[in-house]
């Protein structure tokens, strides 16, 4: 039967008995190890920086302890909330600080005792990247119906067009092209529309969304994919290519917050012309699609052999050095 951590401490042990089995969680993993391995009372660095390169368990560390106004860290735990949730004892359930998580967008979650005894609890979500040049990273992944859905959860209203054409632009079956007889004769893709061809008013909708409440719907992305999550991150530490070395290596690093100034920012609602030219159903000379966009977020279909419905939010590749 498995057991359930009622403690950091018990948290820490299943964490420890999983590390190395779960090679995907890796980076996360070696922070959680590096931080709690850390000699406390821990005299922290200030980072006015977002970009920076060393030890990213240090980096990370310093940071939060930065934007918390802690100048102490008494001690540290770390938690990876992926090693937990992979290993037999502990994929069910979590306890942090009496909390009982069962799911987390966060993928740390980190507890600093400040020199007043106090606590302060933050979660992380961590993004890396191990190509030498900085790639898409994925952000969000669901369906139409469940993005329409989260957004309603959250005050917003979806019409039924809005939520119509969002399943024209993901293939759901029975919106696509292929579905229509008429359209048998289709030089581009017939397994979904681009946005540029969904129905024109349920596309005004969402980009009028988009547009009036671009931090809402990207704070949502960020923090929001479980109803109740405990530990929503308020931090994001992303790997933004592949290092030399462990203490060499480049992360950027924002409370979500800061994100959110950063991305609104750097653009608004826009869409970006391309063309399909990989894949079975390349488009013919000329022809080209709008791809949907806000800040630094890209939204576009997964089109995956395994999920070929899903909706696909990513962060634009080297968002980082552009904001």
């Amino acid at each position: 039967m498995a057991l359930t951590p009622i403690d950091e401490v018990h948290a820490l042990q299943i964490q420890a008995g999983s590390l190395g089995r779960k090679t995907g969680h890796l980076f996360e993993d070696t922070i959680t190890q590096r931080i709690n391995s850390f000699r406390y009372p821990y005299a922290c660095h200030r980072h006015a920086n977002h970009l920076l390169i060393g030890d990213p368990a240090e980096l990370l560390l310093n940071y939060i302890c930065t934007k918390e106004g802690i100048a102490e860290a008494v001690q540290v735990v770390a938690l990876s909330t992926g090693a937990l949730a992979t290993s037999e004892e502990g994929k069910k359930w979590l306890s942090v600080n009496g909390v009982i998580v069962s799911r987390c967008k966060s993928d740390l979650v980190i507890t600093i005792t400040k020199a007043d005894g106090q606590l302060v609890t933050v979660g992380v979500s961590t993004k890396q990247c191990n190509n030498a040049s900085p790639t898409n990273a994925q952000l969000y992944f669901t369906t139409a119906r469940g993005f329409s859905n989260l957004l309603c959860k959250n005050g917003f209203e979806i019409s039924d067009k809005a939520v119509h054409a969002l399943r024209q632009f993901c293939g759901d079956e029975g919106f696509r092209p292929l579905d229509d007889a008429q359209l048998n004769a289709r030089s581009t893709d017939p397994r979904r529309y681009f946005w540029e061809e969904i129905d024109a008013v349920g596309r005004s909708e969402w980009e009028a969304l988009f547009t009036t409440h671009q931090d809402d719907i990207s704070r949502l992305l960020f923090q929001k994919a479980y109803l109740n999550d405990p530990f929503a991150p308020e931090y994001i530490l992303h790997k933004t290519k592949k290092s030399p070395s462990w203490d060499k290596t480049e992360v950027a690093l924002y409370s979500i917050n800061e994100l959110l100034v950063l991305s609104r920012r750097y653009q608004g609602f826009c869409t970006k012309p391309y063309s399909v030219k990989k894949g079975s159903y390349k488009d013919p000379v000329g022809v080209t699609h709008l791809a949907p966009r806000f800040g630094v977020i890209q939204m576009q279909r997964g089109g995956q052999a395994q999920h070929p419905e899903q909706l696909q939010f990513n962060l634009e590749a080297s968002y980082f050095y552009k904001i």
